[in-house]
């Protein structure tokens, strides 16, 4: 089994925190445990060279065997919550994932028989954990009023999301353990404890190997004592224990990755652990997480892996097929609940995500805005076989568009205007253009439809403002649909009468990519 071995300084952005931090890296590492690896971390390599929830019922809680999604809104148009429950519900989608509590949501989740998990951002943990009362207020304001007077069925609470990420130089080592245990207190104190379960999505650097077979798993031993005071935590009250597997970025990391590892139809070259054989890394992953537990006297418990998904745009291996391939093998499994080779039966898991999300950061990489199995608009993006049965995905209904209009490139501007370079600059910086780049789905266009490309984003994101399509002696106005092949020219929906939050109105796209983005276009005139 070949290591490989990365040395980096790295610059790593969380994607809830959008806090940066820099760190030294040494790490030997066999293949099938590159995904143990920060997933964060992993990702950021790149600016150097759906959610589907499978869970079955726990020893907790008594949950509804169905498929469910993590529901993301980091989205300058997002959909009306209304849309997004009706969208589940025609998908056959019966458990959602969130990254907070937001309320306008949760209303929409009310009696919809939709099983909730609500998050608790990590900006919260330091409050939680100093004040009982800060958690109590919480529990009723986000637990409480929403299970006892509109019906949301909440099962879950994520105190955090990855909080012991290396690339926090240790922020929330000292308020996570405490802020879980007040939020369970308070609870209990609620009387919710037998319906309400807590836990930790943890990055997968919390455990480690240090042989080359998952049988060698054990938590990292910085956090080694932190870890098992959780897990012992987690297993007295009835919780599971949450992970997030990106095998994805196994591939992303490291070019001589060998592809068919990363899915679930088969790899050559299998990985034997003591007759133990894993021909995917998923499978490998999850084993040494099982192996840690079982090593530290927690071979029963329950496991939620709280992210894993493939991206279908932004980079070379982000793409439809690839997606559909990964989501479909791992769904495939689900149903037929063959498991890992430590853990046989159905997989416990939130594939990431349910909707793109056009204001995402994408420091880890410009395939961050396209995690979803629906586009922005809720259209689905490739044939998948649910567990349900369902071969295709159920689109969602009544989405408003704004006009079917462009802002293109001038047929009379010159590629020699020296207003071009700044105009594509300012046009990406405030808008998405992610799709733009090598072997993504608008990489092949020429010099003038990258501009229009650019011009056309901001244009839609502005909704169709007059103004927003006024670059100096470029720009027109075009009811020509200007796609070409896969590469579509939005036309985007109409803006929601209810904002999701204020963080849906954050845009700002990183120099790195746009960059990158500038050198395509350079190229392209030549």
């Amino acid at each position: 089994m070949p290591y490989l071995f990365f040395a980096s300084k790295l610059l790593v952005i969380n994607r809830t925190r959008f806090q940066f931090h820099q760190f030294d890296r040494f790490v030997f590492l066999p293949w099938f445990f590159l995904s143990v690896i920060d997933m964060e971390s992993l990702k950021f390599l790149a600016v150097r060279g759906l959610f589907l929830v499978l869970l079955l019922s726990s020893a907790a809680v008594s949950s509804v065997i169905g498929i469910g999604v993590n529901w993301g809104t980091q989205s300058t148009h997002p959909l009306p919550p209304a849309t997004v429950v009706k969208l589940l519900k025609d998908n056959g989608i019966q458990k959602v994932k969130l990254f907070d509590a937001d309320p306008v949501v949760l209303n929409a989740l009310a009696k919809s028989g939709i099983e909730v998990m609500v998050g608790i951002p990590n900006d919260m943990l330091y409050s939680l954990a100093n004040s009982i009362q800060a958690a109590e207020n919480w529990v009723a304001k986000n637990l409480s009023s929403y299970i006892s007077s509109t019906s949301v069925d909440i099962r879950y609470v994520a105190v955090g999301n990855e909080p012991f990420l290396k690339t926090f130089n240790g922020s929330f080592l000292g308020t996570t353990f405490p802020a879980l245990q007040n939020v369970q207190a308070a609870i209990v104190k609620a009387g919710l404890s037998t319906r309400v379960k807590v836990t930790v999505p943890m990055n997968a650097d919390v455990y480690q190997s240090l042989t080359t077979v998952p049988s060698g798993g054990d938590f990292r031993s910085d956090i080694h004592d932190l870890m098992l005071s959780i897990v012992k935590f987690l297993s007295d009250s009835e919780s599971p224990f949450t992970v997030n597997i990106y095998p994805f970025i196994s591939l992303y990391a490291d070019p001589n990755f060998p592809i068919d590892y990363a899915f679930f139809d088969g790899f050559s070259q299998a990985l034997d652990d003591n007759g133990r054989v894993y021909d995917n890394v998923f499978t490998a992953n999850y084993d040494t997480l099982v192996s840690s537990l079982q090593k530290n006297g927690f071979p029963n418990m329950s496991i939620i892996v709280g992210e894993i998904g493939w991206p279908t745009d932004g980079d070379r291996n982000a793409n439809l097929q690839f997606a559909k391939r990964f989501s479909q093998g791992f769904l495939s499994r689900f149903v037929s609940g063959q498991g890992t080779p430590m853990r046989p039966g159905p997989i416990d898991a939130y594939l990431f995500s349910l909707i793109d999300e056009d204001a995402k950061s994408i420091q880890p990489g410009n395939f961050e805005r396209h995690w979803g199995l629906f586009y922005y608009d809720g259209r689905p993006k490739y044939m998948l076989q649910m567990a349900n049965g369902t071969r295709s995905l159920v689109p969602a209904s009544n989405v408003k568009y704004q006009a079917k209009q462009w802002c293109v490139l001038s047929p009379s501007a010159s590629l020699d205007d020296p207003q071009i370079a700044p105009s594509v600059s300012y046009a990406c910086e405030n808008s998405d253009c992610t799709s733009l780049g090598f072997q993504t789905s608008c990489g092949a266009l020429d010099a003038r439809q990258n501009i229009s490309y650019a011009f056309n984003s901001y244009y839609q994101i502005k909704n169709q403002v007059a103004s927003s399509c006024k670059f100096p002696h470029l720009s027109v106005i075009s009811t020509q649909d200007p796609s070409v092949g896969s590469c579509r020219f939005i036309v985007m929906t109409q803006p929601s009468e209810v904002a999701v939050n204020e963080k849906s109105k954050a845009l700002r796209y990183s120099a790195g990519s746009l960059l990158l983005f500038l050198c395509f276009f350079i190229l392209a005139l030549l």
